[in-house]
């Protein structure tokens, strides 16, 4: 199974850069993982149509909360049901556009506090670690 981190807009901030990167590469150790920033909706919904057999979920502050236990358990179901690839769309500071809205059903929620769209960017990505450490049984999530 591949992640593939969807995200409108650039990170731009050095230190979420950074934080992000690290993350990536801890992921980079249990699957493949890549990060596609898209530059407005159309190059998002380009990349969503390109592949239709992954799972697409959507960060919104509406969306499906998880504990990180339960969360892991997802992410496992993903891979052992052979989903090729898993995309989480992020949104930039405005949010989504209806258009990607309408493409992406699955929705998951961070948490009930809202934070800015790199932050929680960089969150997103230590739970998918936090996630595989929790499958593989690594001390890390305690």
């Amino acid at each position: 199974m591949k992640i593939c981190l969807l995200m409108l807009g650039k990170t731009r901030r050095p230190e979420m850069v950074s934080a992000l990167g690290d993350y990536v590469k801890r992921i980079s150790r249990s699957c493949p993982v890549e990060i596609f920033e898209a530059r407005d909706a159309t190059a998002a919904l380009k990349k969503l149509d390109g592949n239709r057999a992954g799972t697409r979920v959507l960060l919104d502050a509406g969306g499906k909360a998880h504990e990180s236990a339960a969360f892991a358990k997802w992410l496992g179901e993903q891979r052992d049901r052979g989903i090729r690839e898993v995309i989480f769309v992020c949104g930039d500071a405005d949010g989504f556009p209806d258009s990607l809205r309408e493409r992406v059903k699955q929705r998951l929620s961070l948490s009930a506090m809202t934070y800015s769209h790199e932050l929680a960017r960089v969150m997103l990505a230590e739970q998918i670690y936090r996630a595989f450490a929790i499958l593989a049984g690594s001390p890390y999530p305690k």
